[in-house]
């Protein structure tokens, strides 16, 4: 068994991968660049080293600093994790040349199935159905266009050496296609430095389900049953669970049967995952689901299928890499209950899903559930990485119970100031048509505001963040968030005494106030009667621990310096305090200014000084945390100035082009 292992990875998988091996009792060598150097994957390896940068580029990415760490260290193996270089044959090879052992598929695997259209045509021989698509080697945009208007509208364009919706575009009609091919290689790129795309039919109402597949040198191949993955934004996964709601045993049983037969056809060894869509408009069925990909690693998505089947996937890992046929044959893996897991991003889902970035000086998760988190409070999230911070994983023995389970996980999650999707998770989780079992990739985008709208806080939200300012000397301030509050301070209620037993008080929720009249109920008790204005009438706010109760609901409010409180409801978090915030007016639409949300690369400049726009033109695209941004006109004008250049590094908040705005 595998002693030692470097771990060419960071963050959450870094973490999942140290769990397991201090179990087994394997050393454990963490790697991290200047950007991750107090990262809790750094602390809790047995031995960390700095290989370069904050970039990708400078650091996860250099093959050469990953070898001198791993030879430094005198390691055994290096385990890739995911993303990054788990599916580079170049560094499998080397890490191999290198006299370690490589934890993940072999090169030639990696090679077969790294290129999407050399990888259909060889699934296509093994009798595993594919896709109808294009996928030739001719490149040129004209031909292109022509394959995909004899594919029929709309189409999807794919990155043959792609993976996370990264160099993909759905395409609705002949006149969008130039542009959606244009950013599509451009993506594919950046994120993989080959911009050859193929095409596919766009399926209707189509499922992502993807099958956990494990070979061993020994020949032995098994599946540990499937996943649906197909609640995504933005073509990135966000829910997945195991096994795939409506699927029936003989569906099961033939795509299984196929996924099996794709790894065997590259002679697969380790876990892999051989992805299909499903044309669930009549339901699952065999007919209807067609190879897509597979990736030659493991998932962000594994914990699920460990959770249905009662498995350790890295373990599997270190045993097959260390040469010892798979610990079960198929007839001994079976299915117990249901697993979801949510991803939680640093995003804003009312914001188009906008990354958030900045320091986490609240970050407090649910213990009913489990946790692959990749941050803790204190930590800083970058535009370098994936903004992915965590994932919540659900087990129960009916689907909607694990469903109920995980949305309640959601709703609790406690995260400040960065933004999260936390309430935007609860939402899909507990929408009718997601625990209906029938949500397609379209999910998300045909529901839209109903779960995207921005959240906005409950009457009891605001009056228990009120009565807790009331009750200042009972609240324990936050670990940074200023002095603690006590009677020297002004903030206790009914010390004074000629100080009135109800007092009226203006609050601010952003820049709207909030008035309030605020009574003690009871001297020294921990109890506040707050009515607020247009309510129907005043409610009690008893305090109970770390959270306090008003109604049926209860709250969790914490003090973060200037007197403000964060009250968190449903997963949102909503900040009131006493005085309004300084504005600087509706940037863009009052002043014409596009800036830059966060730190990033131009990729892409559509805006010419000079050129009238309309408002949502699109005018700029930045490339951060991974992915393309692409930053719309806020209002009719005339373009005064283009700043940065294709290629130009744009700090946050830069003006990035400016307009004059007037009606067109």
């Amino acid at each position: 068994m595998i002693t030692s292992v470097l771990i060419a990875n960071r963050g959450e998988i870094a973490r999942r991968i140290i769990r397991t091996s201090r179990r087994l009792g394997i050393r454990t060598v963490a790697v991290f660049s200047t950007a991750d150097a107090d990262a809790p994957h750094v602390r809790e390896a047995d031995a960390a080293i700095c290989i370069g940068g904050a970039s990708p580029t400078e650091s996860y990415l250099r093959v050469d600093r990953l070898l001198e760490a791993a030879a430094s260290q005198q390691v055994e193996a290096i385990h890739p994790g995911y993303g990054f270089l788990s599916e580079n044959a170049e560094f499998a090879e080397s890490v191999v040349e290198a006299g370690k052992l490589w934890v993940g598929a072999t090169p030639a695997s990696i090679r077969a199935m790294g290129l999407k259209d050399a990888a259909k045509r060889l699934m296509a021989s093994a009798g595993v159905p594919v896709t109808p698509g294009y996928l030739g080697d001719d490149q040129d945009p004209e031909i292109l266009a022509c394959e995909a208007a004899k594919l029929g509208w709309p189409v999807l364009i794919k990155a043959v050496a792609g993976g996370g919706g990264k160099g993909m575009r759905k395409v609705e009609s002949k006149a969008d296609f130039a542009a959606a091919l244009a950013g599509a290689q451009r993506e594919a790129v950046a994120a993989f430095s080959d911009g050859t795309v193929l095409l596919e039919k766009y399926v209707n109402r189509p499922r992502h389900i993807e099958v956990q597949v494990f070979g061993d040198a020994h020949g032995n191949v098994v599946h540990l049953f499937e996943r649906d993955c197909s609640i995504q934004r933005r073509h990135q996964k966000i829910i997945e669970e195991a096994p795939a709601p409506g699927m029936d045993p003989e569906t099961r049983q033939a795509l299984c049967d196929a996924a099996v037969r794709a790894a065997r056809a590259v002679n697969y060894q380790g876990a892999g995952t051989v992805e299909f869509i499903a044309d669930a408009s009549d339901g699952l069925r065999a007919d209807r689901i067609w190879f897509m990909e597979m990736n030659t690693r493991l998932q962000v998505e594994h914990p699920v299928t460990e959770a249905v089947t009662g498995l350790d996937l890295v373990e599997w890992q270190f045993r097959v890499a260390s040469g010892f046929p798979l610990p079960r044959a198929q007839d001994q893996i079976s299915l117990s209950g249901h697993a979801i897991e949510a991803r939680l991003y640093a995003e804003d889902p009312a914001n188009a899903f906008l990354p958030s970035t900045g320091s986490l000086a609240i970050f407090k998760l649910p213990t009913a559930v489990r946790l692959d988190s990749a941050v803790e409070e204190g930590s800083q999230v970058t535009s370098f990485y994936d903004p992915m911070l965590a994932k919540l994983i659900s087990h129960g023995e009916t689907r909607h119970d694990a469903a109920q389970v995980l949305a309640l996980a959601c709703a609790r999650v406690r995260v400040w100031p960065v933004k999260t999707n936390a309430w935007f998770l609860a939402r899909c989780l507990r929408d009718p048509a997601f625990l209906s079992g029938e949500a397609d990739t379209g999910f998300v985008e045909r529901e839209g505001a109903g779960l995207t709208a921005s959240p906005e806080p409950s009457s009891g939200a605001l009056a228990t963040a009120v009565a807790v300012d009331a009750l200042a000397p009972n609240l324990t301030v936050h670990p940074g968030s200023g002095s603690p509050i006590g009677p020297w301070t002004g903030g206790l209620f009914g010390f004074q005494t000629n100080r009135r037993p109800a007092s009226a008080q203006r609050f601010y929720l952003g820049p709207s106030p909030v008035d309030a009249i605020i009574e003690r109920v009871t001297q020294g008790a921990p109890l506040v009667r707050v009515a607020l204005a247009n309510t129907e009438g005043p409610v009690t706010v008893r305090t109970d621990g770390d959270s306090h109760v008003c109604g049926t609901g209860r709250f969790h409010v914490h003090a973060v310096g200037g007197g403000a409180r964060v009250v968190f409801e449903e997963g949102a978090a909503f900040t009131l305090s006493r005085s309004a915030p300084l504005s600087d007016g509706d940037v863009g639409a009052s002043d014409g200014a596009v800036r830059s949300p966060m730190p990033g690369r131009i990729v892409a400049v559509a805006a010419k000084a000079g050129e009238r726009v309309r408002k949502g033109q699109n005018l700029i695209t930045l490339e951060a945390m991974k992915m393309e941004h692409v930053l719309l006109a806020p209002c009719d004008g005339a373009i005064v100035e283009v700043a940065f250049d294709v290629g130009d590094q744009a700090p946050e908040g830069a003006v990035l082009v400016r307009l004059e705005p007037n009606p067109l």
